[in-house]
């Protein structure tokens, strides 16, 4: 018997119990299903990481306000302004450091002519630009020279020029802070997250100095984005920074710093851990669906063995050999498992498109996700379905065709 007629014979043996057949496909269905889910939720969140981290850019190190730990609790940025643009500019002179950019932030109404909305807007210095490696679409950059005059310029996002300024050119545009004019001279492009969250797209982003925004101290900042030089000096950049400016800020040994270091490297180890846990959570329950699924198809080879022991006989009888019989069972359970794997793998295609459709994450589903779906289906199939094959195999004509 060739293969061909083998596949034929036992899709013709599953036709003729349709309602078994698909029940017992279900844990595999469901199984495989979880499987493509879960190695399309580990890289999407490992992409989705390494994204976001790009837009920050790469080495990057965050100086925040603050005691890094009170009474046993994370103070809150902003509860002590503890930094000052006098700091980001001494931190530039570091030999490990590629630069600093000190930022100032605030929540204020914005008019854009007619309309308004309430918007974050962030007062930074021009090595910001080059730190977080954003690029200009249009116009300009800020300036130095903005900066040392507080001049009421201002860089604006992508999404914010489509919106507010449609079939406009947003150049020489006047936009209200707080009441106070600032014309546009640049617009962002590209997209993704700010550390504050906010999308790039949106971003508002004025000269330190002119932020209509008051502070604590004249040249206070609520933190500084730092850079290190390469990934392998970043450990030594961090140091650097946290002795500069205990020495700055004049803290002696058996005192606490009043600033906070967070190194965006271990956020993504963060982020890797946490898409390993999705996987791993989603793995545990593909694993124990297939398991659940392969012991059906395993329970329904016997009854099928079972109720064919005749037409086992008759086979052999007219020359069957027993790993006839051993191939025309065990195409069977792997034809139950690879049919229901089709169908887990468009079940997770149709999910990952319902997801993707939100707009709020991206599911990717590439080729070696499916590959990965039919090795496990057809693994499971041959597993499971050789314990009954072998069974049916090992049947003698003559005790098969003495049953009724």
């Amino acid at each position: 018997m060739s293969l061909v007629q083998v596949i034929i014979e036992a899709f013709r043996s599953l036709a003729a119990n349709r309602l078994r057949s698909a029940l017992t496909m279900l844990g595999i269905i469901i199984g495989i299903a979880s499987v493509v889910l879960m190695l399309s939720v580990g890289d999407s969140v490992r992409k989705f990481i390494d994204k976001e981290l790009a837009v920050l850019g790469s080495n990057q190190l965050i100086v925040q306000p603050g005691t890094p730990v009170e009474g046993g609790a994370r103070r809150r940025q902003g509860d002590a302004i503890t930094l000052t643009i006098d700091d980001a500019i001494a931190l530039n002179e570091l030999p490990s450091l590629r630069g600093a950019a000190a930022t100032r932030q605030g929540f204020f109404q914005v008019l854009y002519g007619t309309d308004n909305s309430n918007s974050v807007v962030l007062g930074v210095t021009p090595e910001m630009f080059r730190l977080r490696n954003w690029v200009i679409d249009r116009g300009v950059t800020l300036s130095d020279s903005d900066v040392k005059s507080a001049n009421r310029v201002i860089v604006i996002g992508s999404k914010i020029a489509d919106q507010y300024f449609y079939h406009r050119d947003p150049i020489g545009q006047s936009v209200r802070i707080e009441g106070r004019p600032f014309t546009v001279i640049g617009v962002l492009a590209g997209s993704g997250r700010t550390l504050d969250g906010t999308d790039l797209g949106d971003l508002l982003v004025v000269p330190i100095n002119a932020l209509p925004l008051r502070m604590p101290l004249p040249r206070a900042v609520h933190y500084i984005n730092v850079q290190a030089k390469d990934e392998h000096t970043l450990a030594e950049a961090e140091l650097d920074v946290k002795e500069l400016l205990r020495d700055r800020h004049r803290i002696t040994a058996d005192k606490q710093d009043d600033f906070q270091v967070t190194n965006l490297a271990s956020i993504a180890q963060t982020g890797e851990t946490i898409g390993a846990g999705l996987s791993i959570g989603l793995g545990v329950v593909g694993a124990i669906s297939l398991i659940v699924g392969g012991i059906g198809i395993m329970n329904i080879m016997l009854v099928s063995v079972s109720e064919r022991v005749r037409e086992i006989g008759i086979r052999m009888a007219i020359g069957a050999k027993p790993h006839h019989v051993l191939m025309q069972f065990l195409s069977e359970a792997v034809a139950l498992c690879v049919v229901g794997g089709a169908i887990g793998v468009g079940l997770a295609v149709l999910g990952a498109l319902a997801v993707n459709t939100t707009g709020k994450f991206t599911l990717i589903l590439g080729p070696g996700h499916i590959v990965t779906a039919v090795v496990f289906s057809t693994v499971i199939g041959l597993f499971f379905g050789f314990y009954p094959a072998r069974r049916a195999s090992k049947m003698l004509p003559i005790e098969c065709l003495r049953q009724d």
